[in-house]
């Protein structure tokens, strides 16, 4: 910050001495003194202009950010409020649909609660612990901090029309996957277990502490996939397709043409539910694209063996066929015969065939719910960059009031300095 000069009565006084060395009459050391302050006050008075100009300036356009964040503020929070009523206004329109039907029966939710009564009998791995503490605190589960950024297991997260399409996916993907935790941040998979200072998995603590407190013991390893660190499919997804399944080329064998007996890719023969199919993760990718993409990739579904066998020059991430035929990847193969499946994906209930409006509301809710979270992060950030403005408004502020108290402080003094002159020269005549 610039300091007014405050030499003048010691350069007044060395110039009094010296002239009295020379013996100069003492009008013109009067008249030298009162010439030089008054040149230095000119320059002195630039730079305070100049620097008074220069803090105006910065004052001005921090004030002009501080009003720049407080629109964008006021601009979010009324894309916020106008995303919560047409919110609202969905899930109203889906309790109508709810009032209007008959209740589901036992029956049509019975291959679900088969798979949940398999992995229970699993009480010893994450997830069984996970579906008996569902199973103990209902929703309720899903706000304990430990869970809270758990998706699911694979197993129950997706559905297939065919049994025996389950059985084969199922088998393919194996029990070790198909127990999986999904997880949605790397955060939520670090909550699941914790470590000492000697790297030994700390008992208490975690689900090993959770599976404790229910009276069970986590055993083994368990897998755990974490969605926001899978690459996700990169390509379209097939136009007005409630499901969002995923816009793959067929495949094509030399002369051009599809391969006979080819069903399809495994990844778009999962259903997703509802209210998984749309943003997930923080950039906005469902399930299909992230989980089943990851585990199925572009895994082909034929009629038969010969089929399969058939298209061979045409598979590039392995196969498997409705007869029990397995490729897992190109060159590897699995003969002999198929395994007995402990959990498998669930049938696709009755039920489950919603009219295509009620799953595109399920999709818009589910949309403008990941463009809320994603709103509010830009308030909180929004906020952050408004407080720093303010603060360095108010601060450059005191520093401005601070510089004009100075430099009247200095006004003053040389005023002083020039009236002790003109009075010096009256007396002096």
């Amino acid at each position: 910050m610039f300091q007014p000069n405050n030499q003048f009565p010691i350069k007044s006084l060395a110039v009094q001495e010296s002239s009295a060395m020379m013996q100069v009459d003492k009008n013109e050391t009067s008249l030298v003194v009162e010439d030089e302050m008054q040149n230095g006050g000119f320059a002195q008075a630039e730079s305070i202009i100049f620097y008074t100009k220069r803090l105006q300036d910065d004052l001005h356009l921090i004030g002009l950010k501080v009003k720049q964040h407080e629109e964008n503020m006021k601009l979010l929070k009324s894309q916020k409020n106008k995303l919560e009523d047409s919110i609202l206004d969905l899930q109203v329109i889906l309790g109508k649909y709810h009032s209007s039907t008959t209740p589901t029966t036992a029956n049509d939710d019975h291959s679900e609660k088969e798979t949940t009564e398999k992995i229970l009998q699993h009480e010893k791995s994450a997830a069984g612990i996970l579906l008996q503490l569902k199973t103990r605190h209902g929703n309720r589960a899903a706000d304990i901090p430990l869970t809270k950024d758990v998706v699911g297991i694979v197993a129950m997260l997706g559905k297939v029309d065919d049994d025996n399409l389950s059985r084969l996916l199922s088998e393919y993907l194996g029990l070790e996957t198909m127990l999986a935790i999904v997880c949605k941040t790397y955060d939520g998979v670090k909550a699941l277990e914790f470590y000492d200072n000697e790297g030994c998995i700390n008992l208490s603590s975690g689900l090993h502490g959770l599976a404790s407190s229910i009276g069970r013991t986590l055993e083994g390893r368990f897998l755990v996939i974490c969605l926001e660190n899978l690459r996700p499919y990169a390509g379209e997804f097939v136009h007005n397709d409630p499901q969002r399944r995923l816009d793959i080329l067929k495949p094509r064998l030399p002369n051009g043409e599809c391969p006979p007996g080819f069903l399809g890719y495994a990844v778009n023969m999962i259903n997703v539910d509802s209210t998984n199919l749309f943003c997930l993760t923080a950039s906005g990718h469902g399930l299909r694209e992230t989980l089943f993409y990851s585990l199925f990739s572009r895994l082909q579904v034929y009629k038969t063996r010969v089929d399969m066998v058939h298209a061979l020059p045409c598979i590039t991430d392995g196969a498997i066929s409705l007869d029990g035929g397995m490729i897992r990847r190109t060159g590897v193969f699995s003969l002999g015969n198929r395994e007995e499946v402990e959990v498998k994906f669930p049938k696709l209930s009755a039920a489950s065939g919603l009219p295509d409006s009620y799953l595109e509301s399920e999709r818009q809710i589910s949309e403008l719910k990941w463009r809320k979270e994603r709103m509010l992060e830009d308030m909180k950030r929004e906020q952050a960059l408004w407080d720093n403005a303010k603060f360095n408004f108010e601060r450059k502020k005191k520093d401005f009031l601070k510089f004009l108290a100075d430099s009247s402080s200095y006004a003053t003094q040389v005023t002083q300095h020039q009236i002790l002159g003109a009075q010096s020269r009256l007396t002096s005549s």
